[in-house]
């Protein structure tokens, strides 16, 4: 198995798929990575060589910002927001949908079961 950015590639996938395992690398960013370090991208991950396997290394930890970083980034985005006390941070706060959608019905994902359908602890 290829391990890049801390994650394990399944080695039964093609690579452009595989990179999608790794948190902020889509579907786009794979190919692109793959273009860069002139390799198919049909390829399987167990077929890849040392060497295709460390360019490809070398281009996500230089090029992109993956996993724990891009994880920290946007947490600490969302905090700020949330100091700065602006209209999306409230809404982060409070726990209801930041991007303008309808909470009269449906919203329920981010508001939680509706308080009557909640069992009460015997």
């Amino acid at each position: 198995m290829a391990h890049i950015a801390g994650i394990e590639i399944p080695k039964n996938k093609r690579l452009f798929i595989g990179l999608t395992y790794i948190f902020g690398i889509g579907p786009t960013f794979a190919k692109e990575i793959c273009k860069k370090a002139n390799i198919d991208e049909m390829k399987k991950v167990e077929d890849l060589t040392v060497e295709e396997e460390k360019a490809i290394r070398d281009i996500v930890q230089n090029e992109y910002v993956v996993e724990g970083s891009l994880r920290t980034q946007t947490a600490m985005n969302i905090k700020r927001l949330m100091e700065i006390g602006c209209y999306r941070g409230l809404r982060h706060k409070r726990g209801l949908p930041v991007r303008g959608q309808r909470t009269h019905t449906n919203a329920r994902t981010r508001k939680g079961p509706k308080s009557g359908a909640i069992k009460k602890k015997k």
